[in-house]
């Protein structure tokens, strides 16, 4: 988010979670295309408030292997996401994810970052966890932040789909803060809501709602 490797857009677009990938069921190259009003991630905005284009390749193996690449404007600039791993299911009801995912940002110095994610999903609740491999920034070792999230994905009669999600984010990479929301898909489009609370007290962010429109392609 649940979520398939040919849909990591809006995984992305949306702040969902810690990073989650599944191998699609069929093996081969896939792209993806998507638009959104206001590029979330983890509760915080990365453009801003302004709209991000995003688009991206993917490959899945059958044996449950994943890889592929992510192109977003970000930060009044451009980010590349590379990305690989392993999902599989378990049983009908049960199935895991790990992997590894280098975020790079061409236009800004010392902001390249990367993390080791994994998660588990049974039945429509997903939890999963996200902890930094490496960053560019001196100072900042693995392991100085992690990201821990829930998410539970509910089908309506009408085939659209409303996800729930909790996540906080804490270390000293990162900043410390709880976000949630709700958002519902529907024939490629998602509107959502989001709310963060920083951990200090200081502050929280209003609500920040989105809508986003995605669209899969198979090479």
């Amino acid at each position: 988010m649940k979520k398939t490797i040919t849909t990591m857009v809006i995984t992305s677009l949306l702040a969902a979670s810690a990073i989650s990938f599944q191998a699609s069921a069929t093996e081969g190259l896939s792209a993806n295309v998507a638009a959104t009003n206001n590029y979330l991630w983890r509760g915080l905005e990365q453009t801003a408030g302004d709209a991000a284009v995003s688009g991206g390749i993917d490959y899945a193996s059958d044996s449950g292997f994943y890889t592929g690449t992510w192109l977003s404007n970000a930060w009044g600039g451009t980010e590349l996401d590379l990305y690989g791993g392993f999902g599989a299911d378990i049983n009908e009801n049960m199935s895991y994810d790990v992997g590894f995912i280098y975020f790079a940002y061409p236009d800004a110095d010392d902001a390249d970052f990367s993390e080791i994610y994994a998660s588990f999903t049974f039945t429509g609740l997903t939890v999963g966890v996200a902890v930094l491999a490496s960053a560019a920034l001196d100072g900042i070792d693995a392991g100085d932040s992690v990201y821990i999230n829930a998410d539970y994905a509910l089908t309506l009669g009408n085939e659209a789909e409303v996800n729930f999600h909790l996540g906080n984010y804490s270390g000293d990479f990162s900043t410390d803060s709880t976000d949630f929301g709700v958002s519902i898909s529907k024939d490629n489009f998602t509107f959502g809501v989001s709310k963060t609370d920083y951990d200090d007290g200081s502050s929280s962010n209003d609500m920040k709602f989105y809508v986003s429109y995605s669209v899969d392609i198979a090479l």
